[in-house]
């Protein structure tokens, strides 16, 4: 895999820390630990998201779902309970594990439920009012207001 120096990117930028930390993230990517667990990623409206993790073998008690600073962190500690049982063959891998999803800016995690071996997370995009497209009135010269649109990028 090739290497990115992106120092010179960042000498001339300031507030963009969290980017940074992104790109950094996604040049150290282990193939081991992308592959599990399995997870879908959907958008179910225009502002409604939900991420699906097949968790097979785990509880509610033994998943953990945590949002700090901006990354949604999924961890799973499997039980040690399986010691005393003999498999003849075991292919439902339950080891533990941790995923990290770094969320953008104003999207908040409404619930989590586990149900038929899924982890369902629903989130959602709640942008603040200040940020939202508002319509400025413009008057004339004559005392009329005339109204112009903003429109979001």
């Amino acid at each position: 895999m090739h290497s990115f120096d992106l120092t010179p990117l960042f000498r001339s930028t300031v507030g963009f820390d969290r980017m940074a930390r992104l790109l950094d993230s996604a040049t150290r990517i282990d193939d081991q630990a992308v592959s599990y667990p399995p997870y879908n990623i959907e958008k179910l409206g225009e502002d409604d998201y939900r991420i699906s993790m097949a968790v097979a073998g785990f509880g509610e008690d033994s998943l953990d779902v945590t949002v700090r600073e901006g990354t949604l962190v999924v961890s799973g500690k499997a039980e040690k309970k399986d010691a005393e049982r003999k498999f003849l063959h075991r292919g439902i891998a339950r080891r533990a594990f941790e995923r990290r999803f770094d969320l953008a800016d104003h999207i908040q995690v409404t619930g989590a439920r586990l149900e038929n071996g899924l982890l369902h997370i629903d989130l959602v995009r709640e942008v603040p009012e200040a940020m939202k497209p508002r319509q400025i009135a413009i008057k004339t010269v004559d005392g009329k207001t005339k109204s112009i649109e903003q429109k979001a990028a």
